[in-house]
């Protein structure tokens, strides 16, 4: 019928009501005129174990005009457990609140019960409807609706804090959404300050003497800040990444020139597959950024191979190798994001793999599941 908070408010009490809302109530409504049809069912089922049962009407107003008057006063109750939701909120309050909630639960649930069967009797033709001595009568209402408002008012409370898990739920699944995609946000994808001087400084070194080849340098760079900038989503597909790393591999070959080789190998039908933003970028950067060092030419390999339910995408390099010292003095954090980047997107069904190749050289196998049909 509303929303009901069980939370406590700081500062003094203040006093709040339910939110009663058209549907909910109906519904309600009608489950009490059925619980009362149900219970009059039962009454005259009893009624009939005798040997003069009477009409069967009064069974049914009995329970009936009972099971209304009960909805009737539900809001009363549920202002009660709004301001008074548990001891927690001091037990002076809550057995107050309580204790008077529940006379006016009796006074309210006796009154409109004993006015609803004296209009029906008078309806149907059944003559004065008699409640009966007020002295026996009183008390024994009140005992049964003691067991009615705690049996309600527990139901509110237990659908109150249903609720309210439920709005945390919520609020907890969409902040863990927002850091997620700012995670992501910050791992995937940033251009490292010393590749961006580096690229300028090869650019700066072949502009007096080969303008075309500049200008081509030139787009590369701005392409590649353009993706860095503007991308909107966490993964792209291999074909978009391949295109990405290719002008990335570009700038790269123009400041090492042929102590650089890389070799690409990617089996059909994959380059509809998604991956990370510019994971390509930080395995290609890690392998050159690794042996800079090397007098010998470094031949870096990339393939991608598909294998049932996942693919792979793999870079090899004929370098040092994993544990060997390295001439990068950056943080090396590289793989470690990446690894972070794949638990974020895809959990258990992605990992990285580190290994060797054959030449002694690195070996990163980044496996994805298969999305593309």
């Amino acid at each position: 019928m509303s929303s009901v908070s069980v939370e406590s408010q700081p500062g003094p009490p203040r006093w709040h009501w339910p939110r009663l809302r058209a549907r909910p109530a109906l519904k309600v409504l009608l489950f009490c005129v059925a619980l009362g049809v149900w219970q009059g069912s039962a009454v005259r089922l009893e009624q009939l174990s005798y040997r003069d049962p009477g009409p069967w009407a009064p069974a049914f107003i009995w329970e009936v005009t009972s099971a209304l008057a009960v909805a009737l006063a539900i809001p009363l109750m549920m202002t009660a457990v709004l301001n008074a939701p548990g001891p927690r909120v001091g037990w002076a309050r809550f057995l107050g609140i309580h204790a008077g909630a529940f006379v006016l639960f009796t006074t309210l649930h006796v009154s409109v019960m004993t006015a609803l069967r004296h209009g029906a009797y008078a309806l149907l033709g059944l003559g004065r409807y008699d409640f009966g001595p007020l002295t026996y009568k009183l008390p024994m209402e009140a005992q049964k609706d003691l067991i009615s408002y705690g049996l309600i008012c527990a139901v509110i409370s237990l659908g109150a804090a249903w609720r309210e898990r439920q709005r945390r739920a919520l609020r907890a699944a969409s902040l863990e959404g927002e850091l997620k995609a700012a995670q992501l946000q910050s791992l995937t994808g940033q251009l490292h300050p010393h590749f961006l001087f580096n690229a300028l400084n090869t650019i700066s070194s072949v502009m007096y003497e080969d303008l075309s080849r500049t200008d081509r340098l030139l787009s590369d760079l701005g392409q590649l800040l353009r993706a860095s900038l503007e991308r909107t989503e966490p993964t792209w597909t291999l074909g978009e990444e391949r295109g990405h790393t290719e002008r990335f591999i570009a700038l790269l070959a123009a400041r090492f020139g042929d102590r650089l080789a890389v070799r690409w190998s990617v089996e059909p039908g994959l380059e509809a597959e998604r991956v990370p933003c510019f994971a390509l970028q930080t395995l290609v950067e890690n392998a050159v950024k690794h042996n800079q060092d090397l007098r010998t030419p470094l031949e870096v390999r990339i393939r991608g191979r598909g294998h049932g339910a996942r693919w792979a995408l793999e870079v090899e390099d004929t370098g040092r190798g994993f544990g060997a010292p390295s001439p990068s003095k950056g943080p090396g954090v590289g793989l470690a994001q990446l690894e972070r980047v794949l638990t974020l997107l895809h959990g258990g069904q992605a990992g990285l793999e580190r290994g060797a190749g054959p030449e002694g050289g690195a070996r990163v196998t980044v496996w994805l599941p298969r999305e593309a049909s």
